[in-house]
């Protein structure tokens, strides 16, 4: 009954076809399987041929032989070669090197398996024809199935082994291979003439080729590279299997100016010309690298520890021919290369850490020159990246949060009549958490509401104390995020907290960004109304680091404007002070009041203060400080000219 066998060859010649079809033909991974699946489809060939072939004396009963050993031998050879592809799929090559024992487990078996083969031909103990052409198994055969359960016990222990290296369903098309398997096997034992053994190995396969081997999930369509994915699980995997690889980071920091210049399709073009150059490179310098683009300009080397020595000068190579000017459709460009090397896992132990170091590498200063890892092993700051939403929750759900003050001096009274409210975070761990690393992950996970809620209520808390009336303070400035201003209940929330605490209108001034402000979204716009009604002032912060749209500003119910530092670092620029005295004058116009920000000589002091700005805020006076010190800090002033 060779019906099985023909059904296993249709489905192997599919898997054939879509195999080349797909272009799963890089990698090793790759041509195992394909190898796989040629040695099931030669094998099921030869199982046909040994049955129709009628055993007739003379050369037809060699060739009839012959084909049956060729069967039995290709079919022993499936085992070992899964195993080999499920040793690339896991790409523990490196831990097979070291392992005598795990060696001796692939090569044992299969030495066994040819001696006993070999053996047939003296003594018939695997299998022979009688004199009518039957055939019939010999006391050797079991030899072959001991041996296919030595592999089958293998590979089971290799996937238990590894199975946290894959999704569910992939898990499961690997392991269906050996109950599948085994009930062939066992079918067949009992009923010789049932060819199901190729049929469920062809349907195994199928079942690899859907879940697994699938490059559509691996390739990127653009560049032809591996793709993000493909990253991500081979370096979560390198790490899981304690893989040493090094690894060459590129990320193009000005993408967003290429796209700007070049547009849609000429900026692919062009990402698709670095690829095709990183692709000879490779070959140039026999690297034999992982490729991978991951997205907006990243790309990536992955390289195996024994051509480390060519890492420094591929890395130097690439970074050289990046600097250069790349003529593209007549125009001319330069490219903003970021190309760094690390060594996994001596220099990054942790796949998140290496994640969030290629997110954070545009981020480092510019210098034209091949980065190390070595040199900024500053290996805490990628690791708090990723336990920050831990990081910030804990301190939402323990109230560790602290609120710092910052004194606002006023040059019409000579005095300090309010403060800014800053958020500050301490960790056992990292010590201070910079707000521009926690603000911005509370943002994107949506702590922020609960921080701003917290902030406030410190705040409201402070106010209504009897330490703050003594201080004579006119009013706390509380910062609101972007994020914070979309929030349809937001109004409602201050007002609950405000009227629980006692606080009046007039003792909260509520800021909001630049950026906020360039919004006009009806939320925010209904928010700002009500608490505008409720008798709330607000001040726009960092005036001067967006688009300083006047339009926007006019038209919001803005007091105060706080020029950003970025005005004061200009102070020795004629051209920004002009811009400056300016703007200055624009505003006063408008009746806002002005607060400059980040003020740290008496110089400073006196030029704004001959521009007629009315309040000043910065280190000159005081940095921002803990309640406790603040209200000592006013006490100290309190009475005395600050002058």
């Amino acid at each position: 009954m060779i019906y099985f066998d023909i059904c296993a060859v249709i489905i192997l010649l599919m898997l054939v076809f879509s195999v080349y079809f797909r272009k799963m033909t890089v990698g090793l991974t790759n041509r195992l399987f394909i190898v796989l699946i040629f040695v099931t489809l030669a094998t099921a060939v030869s199982d046909i041929l040994s049955v129709v072939v009628p055993y007739g004396g003379g050369s037809a009963s060699v060739l009839c032989s012959a084909f049956q050993y060729l069967y039995l031998l290709l079919r022993n050879s499936m085992s070992p070669v899964y195993i080999l592809y499920l040793i690339s799929l896991t790409d523990t090559w490196h831990k097979l090197n070291k392992s005598l024992v795990f060696k001796l487990f692939l090569v044992v078996p299969y030495s066994v398996i040819l001696v006993t083969l070999v053996s047939n031909f003296f003594t018939g103990a695997v299998f022979s024809f009688d004199g009518n052409g039957a055939y019939t198994r010999g006391p050797a055969m079991p030899v072959l199935y001991v041996c296919s359960f030595t592999y089958l016990v293998t590979g089971i222990g290799y996937i238990i082994r590894y199975k946290k290296l894959f999704k569910a369903e992939k898990l499961l098309a690997l392991c269906a291979i050996f109950p599948l398997t085994v009930v062939s096997l066992a079918i067949q034992w009992v009923f010789p003439d049932m060819l199901v053994e190729m049929f469920a190995a062809a349907v195994s396969l199928l079942l690899i080729i859907v879940t697994v081997q699938r490059p559509e999930e691996l390739l990127d369509s653009l560049t032809g590279l591996s793709k993000y994915g493909a990253y991500g699980v081979d370096m979560k995997r390198n790490f899981a299997n304690g893989k040493r690889v090094g690894i060459i980071l590129v990320n193009i920091s000005n993408y967003s100016s290429m796209h700007a210049i070049l547009g849609f399709d000429n900026l692919n073009a062009m990402l698709k010309s670095i690829a095709d150059r990183f692709v000879a490179i490779n070959k140039e310098e026999k690297l034999h690298a992982g490729l991978y683009y991951l997205d907006r300009g990243r790309y990536r080397f992955v390289v195996t520890e024994k051509n480390w020595d060519k890492l420094e000068k591929t890395a130097d190579k690439i970074n050289t021919e990046l600097k250069q000017s790349i003529i593209f459709k007549r125009m001319s460009l330069n490219l903003i290369a970021h190309v760094c090397i690390a060594h996994c896992p001596e220099e990054i132990t942790e796949f998140e850490t290496l994640m969030a170091f290629g997110n954070e590498l545009n981020e480092m200063p510019y210098s034209g020159r091949v980065i190390r890892t070595s040199e900024i092993a500053k290996e805490n700051r990628f690791r708090l990246t990723n336990e920050l939403d831990a990081i910030i929750d804990n301190a939402i759900a323990n109230r560790t949060f602290e609120v710092y003050y910052q004194p606002i001096y006023s040059i019409g009274t000579d005095s300090f009549i309010s403060a800014e409210a800053l958020l500050r975070l301490h960790h056992d761990k990292y010590g201070f958490i910079s707000p521009d690393l926690f603000i911005p992950a509370a943002e994107k996970s949506g702590a922020i509401h609960k921080i701003g809620e917290l902030v406030l209520e410190k705040v409201c808390s402070f106010i209504a104390s009897s330490e703050f009336r003594e201080l004579g303070l006119q009013y706390i400035e509380i910062n609101l995020s972007v994020a914070q201003c979309m929030q349809a209940d937001l109004a409602d929330k201050i007002l609950q907290i405000m009227k629980r605490y006692g606080v009046t209108s007039d003792k909260i001034n509520l800021e909001i960004t630049e950026t906020a402000a360039s919004y006009s979204q009806n939320i925010m716009m209904e928010n700002l109304e009500k608490l505008t009604q409720a008798g709330i002032e607000f001040s726009l912060d960092d005036y001067g680091t967006g688009y300083s749209n006047i339009k926007s500003v006019a038209s919001l119910p803005i007091k105060i404007v706080k020029l950003d530092k970025t005005f004061v670092d200009s102070e020795n620029n004629p051209r920004m002070w002009t811009v400056l005295k300016n703007t200055i004058k624009m505003l006063k116009d408008m009746n806002m009041h002005i607060v400059v920000e980040g003020v740290e000589t008496e110089g400073l002091v006196k030029k704004f203060t001959d521009l007629n700005c009315e309040y000043i805020q910065g280190y000159y006076y005081s940095r921002p400080i803990p309640e406790s010190d603040f209200v000592a800090f006013m006490r100290k002033h309190a009475g005395e000219k600050v002058k």
